[in-house]
């Protein structure tokens, strides 16, 4: 599993003119998958995104989780994280997990989530969305179950 996770005041995503997840403080979890992920790649992920302490205590210090200040995820599958462009100038998307494998991890990504106590919203699935965010910080930072960065 591989996501982009971006620290933010806000965000929300639209599809087709109407808004389908939003939330306040908290992260924006861009989320892709890989035929070979599995349950150890997404209790890795969820443990790792419920924990990452990426927002500032009272030092200014990143030494809190979305869970320390009762943040909100907003998890966006996506599909273009396993894009690979090293050869030619149209990315190839082999490396990606099949949509109904992909699907299937993306649900179980969002029930692990939330029973970590944290308000998840989500997009849609294969939908084409207009995600809007405001980044905090900005902190971005690159996730991968497999550790390749």
């Amino acid at each position: 599993m591989r996501s982009v996770v971006q620290r933010v005041k806000r965000a929300s995503v639209t599809v087709n003119g109407e808004r389908v997840g939003q939330i306040s403080a908290g992260l924006l979890v861009l989320l892709g998958f890989r035929p070979e992920d599995g349950e150890n790649d997404l209790n890795w992920l969820v443990d790792k995104l419920v924990g990452l302490r990426i927002f500032e205590d009272e030092e200014g210090k990143m030494n809190l989780s979305v869970l320390d200040v009762g943040g909100e995820i907003l998890v966006v599958s996506q599909f273009t994280l396993y894009g690979d462009c090293r050869s030619g100038k149209r990315p190839s998307f082999t490396s990606a997990a099949p949509s109904e494998l992909a699907k299937t991890l993306y649900e179980r990504s969002l029930e692990e989530l939330r029973s970590h106590g944290v308000k998840v919203e989500t997009g849609v699935f294969q939908a084409q969305m207009d995600v809007e965010l405001i980044n905090d910080g900005p902190v971005t930072l690159l996730l991968d179950s497999e550790k390749k960065f």
